[in-house]
């Protein structure tokens, strides 16, 4: 994480799935308005519901334009952006 420690970032930690869905979308947009190229999503460990879901959202998000769990934290997902 400390690579990374000047990224604008999103902690979805305590989310359930819809909410975290809601947050991603809201925080890719804002990021993109303010020109941000890269930026994390915190999705955690545990059993990869969030992991799965947070990879589905960005698959199909118009500003995305790559996204990679992090090398050495695979609780994080590192995003690319238009």
């Amino acid at each position: 994480m400390m690579l990374y420690n000047h990224l604008p970032s999103l902690d979805l930690h305590g989310y359930d799935r819809d909410y975290a869905r809601l947050q991603i979308l809201e925080f890719l947009e804002d990021q993109h308005k303010l020109k941000n190229k890269m930026v994390l999503i915190v999705h955690g460990r545990g059993s990869g519901i969030l992991r799965k879901m947070t990879q589905e959202t960005l698959k199909k998000h118009k500003y995305v334009v790559n996204y990679k769990i992090d090398n050495f934290n695979d609780g994080m997902t590192v995003v690319t952006l238009k």
